[in-house]
């Protein structure tokens, strides 16, 4: 970042993704689920299941997250070490 005083915008733009990568997929199962199992009266299976796979989709989201931002820090150290 160029501006000193906008070291903490990275940080919460991280913030938002990894909240939004872990809330939206788990709302929509938690929804989806009781309205499924409302519907089909298989009360709790479906909204277990969905919400499962939400955690894993979660997960993955994160752990794609996480290296994204892993290969953009080194990338920035690369090219920090080329100009010196």
């Amino acid at each position: 970042m160029n501006n000193k005083d906008d070291w903490w915008k990275p940080g919460i733009i991280i913030f938002t993704k990894v909240s939004a990568a872990v809330a939206i997929p788990i709302v929509i199962a938690l929804y989806l689920g009781k309205y499924l199992d409302t519907k089909y009266d298989t009360a709790p299976w479906i909204f277990l299941g969905l919400t499962f796979i939400a955690f894993i989709i979660s997960l993955i989201s994160i752990w794609r997250s996480l290296q994204n931002y892993i290969s953009k820090l080194k990338e920035e150290e690369e090219a920090k070490r080329n100009l010196k």
